[in-house]
């Protein structure tokens, strides 16, 4: 074993010790030696290389620096690597306890506080940083260490598992915090300590380094306190910030806007904070679930009251798309909060589907509690779905994002029931099922009308890739749908609302480009027809020049958003 060991010796200023740690190793077998020069002053390079060892300068200064510099360009046939001090106060001669426990373990330090001679040799200061290191290790991985030795061997393939960043005092804390986190196998086995043989130590030999060193740890600790642990204090501003939105959900109340939008931005703050982290599925959940049970109980916005009414009145033979909410022959049908209803001069404009889904949902309750938990359901299974797919970390900046919690757990937006086909058939057509795809895009487009270009470039895309048969098949089945809900209610009524005229026709209530329009001519207000072409064109037009799926969704809805007078941003 020992011709696959590199010893790695980091050394500035050294030149009294250096020739013999190299000689040392030499003698106990160990024939490749690196000694990484970090801007000595004096004769370090000349006596190591002239002990036989292999040197490198490394101007730029840092302990860590020079350690990483020398594991630099390794070759074939190295498989460990022994990083020690060119001071001469290591124990070389447990070089064999290094190997011996290196048959079981990837990863072996030392550790000089279970020696007598090696607490006897060290500072005040250093027990005293090897004491509180290592148990702020112990309670961020709940892993035992008790030191912080610059002796270490470590597997080659472990090594480079770690990924080391660090390139000043911080190495050493560094690379057990990263074994930690890759549950490396690791063991410390008992060393001694000596004395340096002769120069003066960079950390322990004054106070301005043991300062620099101490505080150069505990920033490297705190780097790992924050990746462990960091996500949850940014959730707490998340969590807070729900909690101060929720009782200020009513935005027909005064003063409960402002409050609402302090709570809104307290709660990006934790969001934004908490993207940067690693994500875990359990934590992950648990979080999402967190904010959607705070934001839950929050008065739901004006839109909810009318899928419980258009749901409630076709049990009593009414059609939606037929009579407005404030029509005398519903009078008697006056529920508490009948009054919350938004536009209740206007009939239906949810497309025939939605509608049936409003009436199969009320048949079982219409509580505004039990809608809220179905719109919640859809909206954690997109949440699983992503996370499944794309990893948690990425599906975390859609779970905890405040506008998607507001929307579904608070607002009770029925758009997440949209969302959720959607990404099914995203995964679909990226799992190259592209039938799949078609039949949850016709879902979608039954629920909102919005997704039926994305039907159209996954059908599109299979024209261009020379499968009209898959073409013509995910067409009916993307029309399937829609056409049975028509169908039902032509069936029923004699109508056919594939465009329910009047709150499609000029309802407003998310514009971008319709408001500036609007103020250039005043006529165009209540004319949301006017849009449809150039969104039309733009659609088209991406459909042309977009390959991906997900890249043409993306850019859809952000065009929608900007042209469409009645299109949210969520």
């Amino acid at each position: 074993m020992l011709d696959t060991v590199l010893a790695v010796i980091p050394a500035r200023n050294e030149e009294g010790t250096i020739a013999e740690v190299v000689s040392f190793l030499w003698n106990k077998g160990i024939r490749r030696v690196r000694v990484v020069d970090n801007g000595s002053t004096d004769g370090t390079a000349e006596a190591a290389w002239e002990a036989g060892a292999e040197v490198i300068l490394e101007p730029r200064a840092g302990y860590g620096q020079a350690c990483w510099t020398g594991t630099r360009h390794l070759t074939e046939d190295v498989r460990w690597i022994l990083f020690c001090d060119a001071d001469g106060s290591d124990d070389l001669d447990a070089i064999p306890d290094y190997l011996a426990a290196a048959q079981t373990h990837d990863f072996v330090l030392g550790n000089r506080m279970a020696t007598p001679e090696g607490r006897a040799v060290m500072s005040p200061a250093q027990r005293f940083g090897n004491w509180l290191a290592p148990a702020l290790l112990r309670v961020i991985f709940g892993q035992r260490f008790d030191d912080l030795g610059p002796m270490r061997l470590i597997r080659r393939e472990t090594y480079e598992a770690l990924e080391m960043r660090d390139r000043g005092f911080g190495w050493t804390v560094e690379m057990q915090a990263r074994a930690c986190q890759l549950a490396v196998a690791t063991k410390e086995i008992p060393v001694r300590y000596f004395k340096r043989r002769a120069g003066v130590s960079k950390i322990s030999g004054n106070l301005r380094g043991t300062v620099l060193a101490g505080s150069i740890i505990l920033a490297t600790l705190g780097r790992f306190f924050l990746a462990r642990f960091g996500m949850f204090l940014a959730l707490l501003p998340m969590l807070a910030g729900a909690a101060l939105m929720t009782p200020h959900g009513d935005f027909s109340v005064h003063g409960n806007v402002p409050i609402f939008l302090a709570g809104f931005a307290l709660a990006g703050v934790g969001y934004l904070a908490a993207s940067g982290y690693r994500w875990t599925w359990n934590h992950l959940a648990v979080s999402a679930l967190l904010v959607r049970v705070l934001a839950f109980p929050m008065e739901p916005g004006s839109d909810t009251w009318r899928y419980l009414w258009e749901g409630m009145i076709q049990w009593q033979g009414f059609n939606p798309y037929l009579i407005a909410p404030e029509s005398p022959l519903l009078d008697h049908l006056n529920v508490a909060w009948r009054a919350k209803i938004n536009h209740p001069e206007m009939s239906a404009g949810y497309p025939p589907l939605t509608l049936l889904i409003f009436a199969a949902l009320s048949a079982i309750s219409t509580s505004v509690w039990f809608l809220k938990s179905i719109l919640v359901a859809s909206d954690l299974a997109v949440c699983a779905l992503l996370a499944r797919r794309f990893g948690a970390d990425r599906a975390a900046w859609y779970a905890l994002s405040p506008l998607v919690v507001y929307c579904y757990a608070g607002g009770a937006h029925f758009d997440s029931l949209l969302i959720l086909p959607i990404v099914l058939a995203w995964i679909a057509w990226d799992n190259q099922r592209p039938l799949r795809a078609c039949a949850w895009l016709g879902a979608a487009i039954g629920i909102k009308y919005v997704a039926a270009p994305l039907l159209a470039f996954v059908l599109w895309s299979l024209l261009r890739a020379g499968k009209p048969r898959t073409a013509v098949l995910g067409a009916l089945l993307g029309m399937l749908p829609v056409s049975l809900a028509l169908a039902w209610f032509w069936l029923r009524d004699g109508i056919h609302p594939i465009a329910p005229s009047e709150m499609m026709a000029s309802a407003r209530s998310a514009e971008f480009l319709p408001r500036i329009v609007g103020w250039l001519e005043p006529r165009t207000v209540w004319m949301n027809r006017i849009f449809v072409a150039p969104f039309a064109i733009v659609a088209l037009i991406l459909m042309l020049r977009r390959q991906r799926f997900a890249k043409f969704a993306e850019d859809l809805f952000l065009s929608l958003l900007a042209i469409s007078p009645a299109v949210h941003a969520w």
